[in-house]
């Protein structure tokens, strides 16, 4: 944890800030190790300084890292911490994302007149962008849990069981398998439902010859997993399968391009191309993928405007999708980790087309 506000530290210098609140709890806990719902801490060269509120003082004492100071329990976190600050006079950044207005005000009322605000944009998921291997363990063991529970679900059949009753037998088998939550509310979409590519499980049976699309995800160790397999609940007919195909090869073709020194957007592209060359543009609408590690969302995007490049270390969704309104839906996701070398596929279920009554 002490390196992680090491590296955080030389961000902060190269930003032009001498020291900074984070008060984002998966910041927080990113850096000091405390799993609380109320923290905040200060990094900066000189200091390294953490408060909580009274009911969180012995879980601090065994989760909070020991190069951090803890600030004396308070109801008022942000007078407990500025009270740490090692100068009336120097450059104090904050997350802008995630400091309300009027938070804003308070801090500034409680400041010295000679302490200057500094807005600061992503450093903390710059540094989370990248995953040490610890981090890429702990998020192989939680998408190895979600696809040994979505396994035994799918071995009980489709046909006959409502979207919502699959959803549910999937959380539970994940919590059953360890996970402590899920990484989001599983996704369970069938025939024309599956056109919405954030669909909402229905008590609406899966009836024969649909396609399905569960899109699902544990948690482990504070870590995400999330996966996406479309299905066919029982023969389907040759337009789906086709639409199946072509998801498919564009699927592959994504985590391909998938590497270290890659530009986000070209690695999109690579997938994108193939669906619009079939017509199907319109009908894929979002990014090719996301990063994913303390939050099921973060960076780096994949998408057609993201500056991103890809790093060593970096975790990321590659899910592309075809959409046809009041028809069907397909998306086909897998999880993969860029390495110095290209890529690791963590997810570990089959990708053909799999047919289930």
């Amino acid at each position: 944890m002490s390196t992680r506000a090491d590296r955080l530290v030389e961000l902060l210098i190269a930003a032009g800030a001498d020291a900074m609140l984070v008060a984002n709890l998966v910041n927080v806990r990113y850096l000091t190790g405390f799993t609380g719902s109320n923290a905040i801490a200060l990094i900066g060269p000189d200091v390294r300084a953490f408060a909580t509120d009274f009911r969180y003082v012995e879980q601090a004492a065994e989760e909070v890292d020991a190069s951090f100071d803890r600030v004396a329990p308070s109801r008022d976190l942000l007078a407990a911490i500025t009270d740490t600050l090692p100068s009336p006079e120097l450059r104090l950044g904050f997350e802008e994302a995630h400091l309300s207005v009027r938070e804003h005000a308070r801090l500034r009322e409680r400041l010295p007149d000679r302490i200057e605000l500094v807005s600061l944009h992503g450093l903390v998921e710059m540094l989370r962008a990248v995953k040490a291997p610890e981090e890429a363990a702990a998020i192989r063991a939680a998408t190895e849990l979600a696809d040994a529970a979505f396994t035994r679900v799918i071995s009980r059949g489709l046909i006959g069981h409502s979207e919502r009753d699959l959803a549910i037998t999937l959380e539970f088998e994940m919590r059953r398998l360890g996970a402590p939550r899920t990484s989001f509310e599983p996704i369970v979409a069938s025939g024309p439902h599956g056109a919405l590519p954030h669909a909402r499980p229905r008590d609406v049976e899966v009836s024969s010859g649909q396609l399905v699309v569960i899109d699902w995800g544990a948690q482990l160790a504070g870590y995400c997993s999330d996966c996406t397999r479309t299905l066919a609940a029982g023969r389907i007919n040759g337009h789906g399968a086709e639409i199946y195909q072509l998801v498919l090869d564009a699927q592959v073709e994504g985590v391909r391009a998938i590497a270290a020194g890659a530009a986000a957007r070209e690695v999109d592209a690579v997938a994108r191309e193939m669906i619009d060359s079939q017509g199907h543009g319109e009908h894929f609408g979002h990014g090719l993928g996301h990063g994913v590690g303390l939050e099921v969302h973060e960076a780096p995007r994949l998408a057609q405007h993201s500056d991103a490049v890809l790093e060593p270390g970096n975790v990321v969704t590659v899910e592309p999708g075809v959409y046809l309104p009041g028809e069907l839906g397909v998306r086909i996701e897998d999880l993969v980790v860029v390495t110095g070398k290209g890529r690791e596929i963590l997810t570990g279920l089959s990708k053909e087309l799999a047919v289930i009554d």
